[in-house]
């Protein structure tokens, strides 16, 4: 068992070492996108079902296998079971101890991976969530929906900009005040004169 501890831990750390240097230098690829670790929607349902009581440990299992937590697996197999045969502990107890860190390895990447893809997906900004928001103009924005913009406001408690289009006859001119209504191209935002907007909902 000793040549296949000394496997996993080499081969699985040596990948494990490639992957974290590769991800500083920003040339991870696709294929140790974080993405990749983060389990789909159907996944995630089962994840809940799992907390929630019910037993999907099959599904589960494969929601949670990939490339990153597997040489994780490896990596922390190969070293505790090496660990343990140093120890002078039996064959049975290597196997045991192995088997159960590496496991765990899997696992808690797993979810630190999940974890990591959550907070950058909430700190994404989405600009529907400026709809009904008072702005400002920082760019003029050309009348009649003859051109684009752009606006200063706050969303999701941040400052930002967004261009934007009006079909209000007129140019609106910087530090005019606006209020979004519509959502264009998923990064557009159509805005309103803001005493216009007071009177058609008046």
């Amino acid at each position: 068992m000793s040549t296949v501890f000394i496997i996993c831990a080499v081969v699985g750390g040596t990948i494990l070492i490639c992957q974290f240097v590769m991800t500083l230098i920003g040339l991870g690829g696709d294929s140790f996108d974080i993405a990749d670790d983060v389990p789909d929607s159907a996944d995630m349902g089962d994840i809940g079902d799992l907390e929630s009581g019910e037993h999907h440990g099959s599904t589960f299992m494969f929601g949670i296998l990939s490339f990153k937590t597997l040489v994780a697996a490896a990596t922390f197999f190969g070293l505790t079971g090496m660990a343990a045969r140093t120890g002078g502990l039996n064959l049975a107890m290597q196997l045991l101890i192995a088997v159960v860190c590496g496991g765990s390895a899997l696992v808690i990447v797993h979810w630190l991976m999940r974890t990591l893809f959550q907070l950058g997906q909430s700190g994404t900004l989405n600009a529907a969530n400026a709809i009904g928001t008072t702005a400002t103009v920082y760019i003029p924005i050309p009348g009649a929906n003859q051109g684009a913009g752009k606006v200063q406001l706050k969303v999701q408690d941040r400052l930002a900009e967004f261009a934007a289009t009006t079909s209000a006859a007129d140019k609106l001119i910087t530090g005019a005040k606006v209020v979004v209504v519509d959502v264009i191209d998923g990064s557009t935002l159509k805005v309103e004169p803001l005493e216009e907007s007071a009177e058609l909902t008046a």
